[in-house]
């Protein structure tokens, strides 16, 4: 209830000193795929085991800086890094195909040597074999193209790129929530 409000520890992008879990603020879009990227690339170079995990929109995918960060990933390899995209058409100002087309974008990932996983992104089972998968490629990166509905399940939130970033006012949260128990 307090998203974007002054104040608020949801200001609307996530805040590494607000929100317990992240390790980087973002804002500014495509950076923390370059973020991740670095750190990916850093675990390697010091024989480190562990993973990077990167969580984007499609709406960045439009920003040079992306496929900076794809190409340098798929050049060296980098198979201790998982981008997931969440591929719901739309951003802040119209669907994405309007406002600068995407596809395709999977081949797009697989020319710059990434290996791809297209699911359905509310799928809790296709999200966690996605993910067990992506640890199981030792040659490239991943990426794990989400395809979701935004507002899904709240019949006047739907797909309807306006809410992108926006708020409900308290009646429409009501009934957002009322809708969303009913699922």
């Amino acid at each position: 209830m307090t998203l974007r409000q002054f104040g608020t520890r949801l200001h609307g992008h996530p805040h590494n000193l607000a929100l317990p879990g992240v390790e980087n603020s973002s804002g500014p879009l495509a950076q923390g795929l370059s973020q991740a990227v670095g750190m990916a690339l850093a675990a390697k170079m010091d024989g480190r085991k562990w993973r990077v995990y990167a969580v984007c929109s499609d709406g960045e995918q439009q920003e040079g800086q992306i496929w900076e960060a794809v190409m340098l990933a798929g050049k060296h390899k980098l198979h201790n890094l998982t981008a997931i995209i969440d591929r719901n058409n739309i951003q802040i100002d119209g669907f994405t195909e309007e406002v600068m087309p995407l596809e395709p974008l999977a081949d797009k990932y697989r020319a710059f040597n990434w290996h791809v996983v297209e699911i359905d992104g509310h799928n809790f089972e296709e999200i966690i074999a996605a993910y067990r998968l992506a640890r199981a490629v030792f040659e490239r990166p991943t990426v794990i193209i989400a395809h979701t509905i935004p507002g899904k399940g709240v019949d006047f939130m739907e797909s309807d790129w306006h809410w992108h970033g926006k708020p409900p006012k308290p009646d429409e949260a009501k009934l957002a929530l009322k809708e969303l128990r009913t699922l």
